[in-house]
């Protein structure tokens, strides 16, 4: 299963301005709906003279096509706001970001198709300006096993390319180990006769 997407590697900004208004974007990479809500309540009193705070993400989720997503329009005729600003998003094809805008009325109303050209426009360029990465979705795995084993378990580390961390060697040894989401299962089986895994994991999309 795809266990591969596009995402951003750092918070970028965008701005459009039309007939007095200013839509100021802010682009940021998450992998939480709780990130998600802790950027948008500090935006919100970040920006507490603005009008309105719409927003969109979208969240990648292992063996889910479409992932986890939102589109808010904050107060704005419905569609005008959170829907273009999503569009933009699956225009790029990215996942684990969220974009917000942040409006200041100009005092001239823009009417439906001037919002949604703001929104999507404002958004378009806080994406264009973030930096683009290739993210692999894993899981951190804690495993345990008998010191004679240890050379195996090194071994076929090495050889899956896998990330470990937290080593402990003695008569009991562990250590922690990032495994793709895709191959998960299939490592598990290979080395659940030498090794313990451990019940606690910790996604790390």
């Amino acid at each position: 299963m795809k266990d591969k997407f596009v995402s951003i590697s750092n918070e970028s900004q965008g701005l459009f301005k039309d007939k007095g208004s200013r839509f100021i974007a802010y682009a940021y990479p998450v992998s939480s709906e709780e990130e998600v809500k802790a950027l948008i309540k500090e935006l919100t009193a970040k920006h507490h003279g603005a009008r309105h705070v719409c927003y969109a993400y979208r969240i990648f989720t292992f063996g889910k096509a479409q992932g986890k997503w939102r589109a808010n329009d904050d107060g704005e005729p419905s569609g005008t706001a959170g829907r273009p600003i999503l569009g933009q998003i699956d225009s790029a094809g990215l996942s684990n970001i969220l974009v917000a805008v942040v409006r200041y009325f100009g005092g001239i109303l823009l009417g439906v198709p001037g919002l949604i050209n703001a929104y999507r426009s404002a958004a378009a360029d806080a994406i264009a300006n973030a930096e683009k990465v290739e993210k692999t979705a894993t899981v951190w795995r804690q495993i345990e096993f008998t010191y004679e084993n240890m050379p195996m378990v090194e071994s076929f580390i090495k050889a899956q390319g896998l990330t470990a961390k937290n080593r402990e060697f003695s008569e009991h040894c562990s250590m922690e180990v990032e495994i793709p989401l895709s191959l998960h299962d299939k490592i598990v089986k290979k080395l659940k006769k030498s090794v313990t895994f451990k019940e606690n994991s910790d996604k790390s999309i």
